[in-house]
């Protein structure tokens, strides 16, 4: 449910101030073009590379205007834990389907908000990846929005195949129903909330 352990990362670094290798933005650009978000520049082309071959590395860095950190209203509005992470529910943006959940520190959701793409940091591997590189399960950005605490995101995305990495559609149809007790509302009781 966590980590897709099938995916490998184009580069290492991360939370913690570690920088991560330098690769590719324009790989990384490849998209669905959809609506200009924070970052981009009309006079910048969006998403029109496409993605390298999961056997061929990245080619180096190229030049382009789309900004290398989060703004810094968005990065203070975060609520990341103890190893400058945020949780990030991913789900399927047609059907409502949760997919997933992965870990995000601010170069992945900055990753994520500019290039279509959903990149996220893996713990136990220690380094950045981006779902679909290696399995071909891509998961196509359609909007990205942050609770009200700010210490969870929700990407609404186009999962292609599945989004675990055992092979199912989703990570909680893999790890299973856990046979909770199934509650009923009151007849009486509205789905409004009540107010003090």
């Amino acid at each position: 449910m966590s980590e897709q352990r099938g995916e490998r990362a184009p580069d290492a670094g991360g939370p913690g101030g570690r920088s991560p290798s330098p690769v590719s933005r324009t790989a990384e650009r490849d998209g669905d073009p959809g609506t200009p978000g924070i970052w981009q520049d009309s006079r910048v082309p969006q998403n029109t590379a496409q993605p390298a071959p999961a056997d061929q590395p990245l080619a180096a860095e190229e030049p382009h205007d789309v900004a290398d950190t989060l703004p810094a209203t968005l990065a203070a509005r975060l609520k990341r834990d103890a190893d400058g992470l945020v949780a990030a529910i991913v789900q399927q943006h047609d059907t409502g389907e949760v997919l997933m959940l992965g870990w995000m520190d601010d170069e992945a959701l900055r990753r994520t908000l500019t290039t279509g793409r959903v990149t996220f940091w893996s713990r136990s591997r220690q380094e950045y990846w981006r779902k679909g590189d290696t399995s071909g399960h891509a998961q196509w950005v359609k909007s990205v929005a942050i609770d009200c605490d700010g210490d969870a995101l929700l990407v609404r995305a186009d999962q292609v195949g599945a989004a675990c990495h055992t092979g199912a559609r989703t990570c909680f149809e893999a790890g299973g129903d856990l046979g909770a007790a199934v509650g009923h509302r009151p007849e009486n009781e509205t789905s409004e909330e009540k107010t003090l």
